[in-house]
């Protein structure tokens, strides 16, 4: 037996408990259940081992009365019967390791990929607390992405959340496989929820690759299971990253899709009780998608570690008020609009400059190229607001000088967006520069 193995059974001993509590099914239906037996020894939160006929079930303590204990189980329910017994395991917790580099797991950290796990050394909550405000770091320098547009005009640096914000199918994954790819970090944890079972896969070899993923967990709860591990997944992802960020190390934090993870809840909250009220959404998911965004960031300032993060939101009909993306977009460090119409030209990534901007700037980049920036935000405005007139044939030449100049620069600058950017960010500004031209700049 190899040291790792003594360790992993070490783990394993070390986390038996002897005794649990056992209550038992006094009220079963397709949905919440009423379990006996439990209600002073329970907590809400708290994971049960429901035994059917069928095999085991997991369940989730959503409700306390002195009465019986509310449980939503982890599945139909099916084969539940009054009488079983029901074990109370306790708050959920998972145990990361390096050894979860490099591996697919499923929400309750057990492998998917068919080798073993080992269990690490510390157990960690998967709801805890973000570090304290008053003691984090400030966000760090400027990240090289591998893609034009976020060397340059949408600067990602250490420690910053944003959004990618759009509807399915305009390629969301192909750009979050290209930033894991492209960002350097220690680490890539990335949690796909609520993806069609062959996704996983797809996203794995194509998007990832081994290079991506020989640096990446991934965890993943497709579209077919119960909401609870739909919603499990992602803390288990974020709680994995908490793990290697408190060991120093700076991780990429990638979330495709926070909408799933909501609506996810949403079936919890509504079975536990909760109306709704938000178009839908019960007034928790606020809370929900806000603290689990503030987990991410930068560190304690004696950690050393950070959490760079990229969530996805599906954004039906382009609407940016909707709910998720509303709530979301309030509390992220910047937010990245993807669009159809772009999508459907052939220009990926489909980024909307317009319509998305990073929080890190101006402190991401030097006077000179703010000054670009702008410029380019300029030109890409102006181009926007009489685009329909040029499309008809309807714009007079000298009519407008912004317009003039956008009208020269735009189809070099909008091939510009879907550049690679292999040397990074100094490179592709001075690519920018050489597209806006060293006179428009200084005449702007």
């Amino acid at each position: 037996m190899n040291g790792r193995s003594l360790e992993t059974l070490a783990c394993e001993v070390r986390t038996m408990t002897p005794l649990r509590p056992v209550g038992r099914v006094i009220a079963a239906g397709h949905g919440l259940m009423t379990i006996g037996g439990l209600h002073r020894e329970a907590a809400l939160g708290d994971h049960v081992r429901i035994e059917t006929r069928n095999g085991a079930l997991r369940g989730e303590v959503v409700n306390i009365a002195e009465d019986g204990v509310a449980v939503l189980p982890d599945g139909s329910g099916e084969g539940i019967r009054i009488g079983d017994p029901v074990v109370l395991k306790g708050a959920p917790v998972i145990a990361p390791s390096d050894h979860w580099i490099g591996r697919i797991v499923d929400p309750y950290g057990q492998s998917l990929d068919g080798r073993s796990l080992g269990r690490g050394l510390t157990e960690r909550p998967l709801r805890a607390r973000p570090p304290v405000a008053t003691q984090r770091r400030p966000l760090g320098r400027r990240l090289a992405t591998g893609l034009a547009v976020f060397d340059t005009l949408l600067p990602l640096v250490r420690g910053q959340r944003i959004g990618i914000f759009s509807g399915s199918g305009v390629g969301k994954s192909t750009l979050l496989g290209r930033l894991t790819r492209g960002v350097d970090c220690d680490v890539a944890v990335v949690a796909l929820v609520g993806e069609r079972g062959r996704e996983v896969r797809e996203f794995v070899d194509s998007n990832l690759g081994v290079e991506g993923m020989r640096k990446s967990v991934v965890v993943a709860a497709t579209s077919d299971q119960p909401p609870l591990a739909r919603r499990r997944a992602m803390w288990t992802a974020m709680t994995i990253a908490e793990h290697f960020r408190d060991q120093g190390r700076h991780v990429l934090f990638l979330a495709d899709s926070v909408t799933r993870y909501a609506e996810a809840h949403r079936e919890i909250a509504l079975a536990a009780g909760e109306s709704s009220s938000l178009r839908g959404f019960p007034p928790s998911t606020a809370h929900q998608i806000m603290s689990l965004a503030e987990r991410a960031g930068p560190g304690h300032v004696s950690t050393g570690g950070d959490i760079t993060a990229v969530f996805t939101v599906l954004v039906a009909g382009s609407d940016m008020d909707e709910p998720v993306a509303d709530i979301l977009r309030g509390v992220l460090d910047g937010h990245v609009v993807l669009d159809r119409q772009i999508a459907e030209r052939g220009r990926f990534p489909a980024v909307d400059l317009l319509r998305s901007v990073s929080r890190s700037l101006p402190g991401a980049a030097t006077a000179e190229q703010n000054r670009l920036i702008g410029l380019a935000r300029r030109r890409l405005g102006a181009y926007d607001r009489a685009e329909v007139m040029i499309q008809a044939g309807l714009y007079a030449a000298g009519s407008d000088p912004e317009v003039d100049a956008a009208i020269q620069v735009y189809p070099v600058l909008d091939a510009f967006l879907a550049e690679a950017s292999p040397d990074g960010p100094d490179a592709a500004f001075g690519r920018l520069s050489e597209i806006l031209g060293r006179r428009a700049l200084k005449l702007s």
